[in-house]
C-alpha cells in the first residue's frame, strides 16, 4: 500500500494529511471541531432517544404491575 491511503472494497481511505494538503491548520482545526460537535450532537440525540424508551418500557411495566395488584384486590 502506498503510504497513508488505505484501500477497503475498492474505497479509498485518505490520511489526515492528504486531507489536510492545502488548507492551513486553523481551517482543518476548525473541520474537525465541527464534525466532533456533529457527532456529538447525534450521540446525545441518540442516548436521550434510549432513556425515553427505557422511561416507557419501566412505566408500562409499572402500571401493569399495579393494575395485577389491584385485580386480587390486595394492596402493594
Amino acid at each position: 500500500m502506498a503510504g497513508s491511503i488505505k484501500v477497503f472494497d475498492g474505497l479509498t481511505m485518505m490520511g489526515d494529511q492528504d486531507r489536510a494538503a492545502g488548507k492551513n491548520d486553523a481551517e482543518v482545526k476548525d473541520l474537525r471541531r465541527d464534525r466532533l460537535k456533529l457527532a456529538l450532537r447525534e450521540n446525545l440525540k441518540r442516548r436521550k432517544s434510549q432513556a425515553r424508551g427505557r422511561g416507557e418500557a419501566s412505566a408500562s411495566s409499572e402500571s401493569a404491575d399495579a393494575s395485577l395488584d389491584t385485580a386480587s384486590g390486595e394492596k402493594p
